[in-house]
């Protein structure tokens, strides 16, 4: 018969995977400290105190602030371009339903998530910190912008969209995207249930305008 693990042993595995553990808690501690408080106001002991470690076991992982809130950012955003351009390359249906599919499945993997707030908190603090900014700009706004021009070169090189400026187009598609991450953690909160925005339902309407116009057809 197997062994029973002994107290000692069992204590080890725990440490173990405790240890394993540490640098996803300490960066959902900072998205969560990060989103509050914004980066400035937020001091690295309160990520420390909130993951639930020292001070010191939080620079093993990451020697700075700066170097935390990059691995946020590639952890909820950044690190998943690979993923997502392979899903979008595998796409079977018209471009159209791309476009539609590309916006929902943002909003419900990042929208509805804390990972939300880092597009207006770099938006705001970019200034200040432009290091950070530039890493969000080289690992987020790059890739993210090359992959929406990908879908929309597919839906013109398929005739389904008409020749465009595709450096420019991208912008329709980002632009109600922030708008809904800037709502969120702005004025959403403060607003009446009957002034609330459904965000499907927004990301529809915007796809449908962006699809087919304004102007009514013959």
């Amino acid at each position: 018969m197997p062994s029973t693990p002994t107290a000692s042993a069992q204590a080890s595995a725990t440490r173990q995977r405790r240890k394993q553990a540490r640098p996803g808690e300490l960066l959902d501690a900072a998205l969560a400290l990060f989103v509050e408080k914004g980066f400035a106001a937020t001091r690295v002991d309160e990520v420390a105190a909130r993951a639930g470690v020292s001070k010191g076991t939080l620079f093993l992982y990451y020697p700075s602030k700066e170097d935390l809130f990059k691995a946020v950012i590639h952890e909820t955003l950044a690190g998943r371009f690979n993923e997502w351009n392979a899903e979008f390359d595998a796409f079977e249906g018209s471009s159209a339903e791309l476009v539609r599919y590309c916006l929902h499945s943002w909003w419900e993997r990042i929208g509805m998530t804390p990972a939300s707030g880092i597009t207006k908190l770099v938006m705001s603090e970019a200034g200040t910190f432009p290091e950070v900014a530039a890493y969000y700009q080289q690992h987020v706004i790059n890739p993210g912008h090359d992959l929406l021009k990908r879908i929309l070169q597919r839906g013109v090189d398929r005739g389904e969209f008409r020749p465009m400026n595709l450096e420019y187009a991208v912008y329709s598609l980002i632009a109600p995207m922030i708008f809904l991450l800037t709502w969120k953690h702005s004025m959403a909160p403060c607003c009446p249930p009957s002034q609330q925005i459904e965000p499907k339902a927004f990301i529809d309407s915007q796809v449908g305008l962006l699809l087919n116009g304004m102007l009514a057809r013959p």
